[in-house]
């Protein structure tokens, strides 16, 4: 049985950001239009059960009862049995039941900080990524017709997925010998000294930025470091910078809507598995994709490397465009 997962988080896009900035907001009706979209487009393309996460608003059932009421529904939807926390767990464990299960891909909707989620846990499963969050560099926007399509043709098991998928940076945090959290995009070293609402929005508590990848082009704590060096997905190599007084000013997105003036030094590239070793002289906080995550004192060692051990990030246009030269969309008379 071809099947696929989709990971739609309901507090993507809810944080304090949107009272600082302009960012758009997609509330949980429009996720679940979006997830309607998924399922439209993977059952056509052959996809015979998803597998989706429970939420607190229930956007899996909510979305099956939508398309039966159309009577557009073929496939099975299941809302996996597991329990609920409301948070970041939930991510986690649906993860791994998919992963279980054996699902051919997981969607996810969410943000920087839901993929990061996704990254803790998942192994091997390839995964697309659309952006529902507020600060987002690792999804994109697309239509989930799309990307309902792209996840059957992943799913289906006929294709080389050397041809459309990358394993993905991150950047790993190691204390005491043992990794104690990743993220995906960056890692940012606060003043702050408490987690509270997890978003920064104090662009003076910044004191270094650690990014797997960087462009000016970026919304959020990579585009400072984007303003001074590019770096890619497919670079085999990171970098750090640190904030200061007596370097170069950049002015850089670091919000929808927000633009800062912040000194940054010339970025460090940090080579894949190169570790970094950052020991506090004060109290404060480190920031994962965004979301202040690990509370530290002075006098605490945290290593920082950057790895190729992320997701299997699918490219949607590669993925549909092997399938079209594959005579996948043909229909047989």
């Amino acid at each position: 049985m071809i099947s696929i997962g989709i990971i739609a988080n309901p507090a993507s896009g809810k944080d304090i950001r949107r009272l600082v900035s302009h960012a758009t907001i997609i509330d949980n009706n429009e996720k679940i239009n979006i997830v309607e979209r998924i399922v439209l487009g993977a059952q056509a393309l052959g996809v015979e059960r998803v597998y989706m996460m429970p939420d607190s608003y229930n956007m899996g059932y909510r979305a099956e009862d939508n398309l039966n009421i159309c009577n557009e529904l073929k496939c099975e939807i299941n809302v996996i049995n597991i329990m609920r926390f409301d948070g970041m767990e939930d991510t986690i464990s649906a993860v791994k039941f998919m992963e279980d299960a054996r699902v051919g891909s997981i969607v996810t909707l969410g943000g920087d900080g839901t993929n990061r989620a996704v990254a803790k846990v998942i192994k091997d499963t390839p995964i697309i990524s659309i952006s529902t969050g507020t600060n987002n560099v690792y999804p994109e926007m697309m239509e989930g017709t799309v990307v309902g399509m792209a996840s059957a043709a992943v799913a289906s098991g006929c294709f080389d997925k050397r041809l459309f998928m990358q394993r993905d940076k991150r950047i790993e945090i190691y204390k005491g010998g043992e990794m104690i959290d990743v993220a995906l995009i960056d890692a940012v070293i606060s003043r702050d000294v408490l987690v509270g609402s997890k978003a920064i929005w104090d662009m003076d508590s910044i004191d270094k930025i650690y990014v797997t990848r960087c462009h000016p082009a970026s919304i959020g704590f990579s585009s400072i470091m984007g303003s001074k060096k590019i770096i890619t997905e497919d670079d085999d190599f990171g970098a750090y910078g640190e904030i200061n007084q007596k370097s170069q000013k950049v002015i850089a997105a670091v919000a929808a809507g927000v633009l800062s003036h912040i000194s940054i030094s010339e970025p460090v590239i940090l080579n894949l598995n190169e570790e970094h070793s950052f020991i506090s002289k004060y109290r404060g906080t480190i920031a994962l994709d965004g979301e202040r995550e690990i509370p530290f004192s002075e006098n605490q060692e945290y290593i920082f490397k950057i790895t190729k051990n992320g997701p299997n990030h699918v490219n949607v246009k590669k993925v549909l465009e092997t399938s079209q030269k594959n005579g996948f969309f043909n229909i047989e008379p």
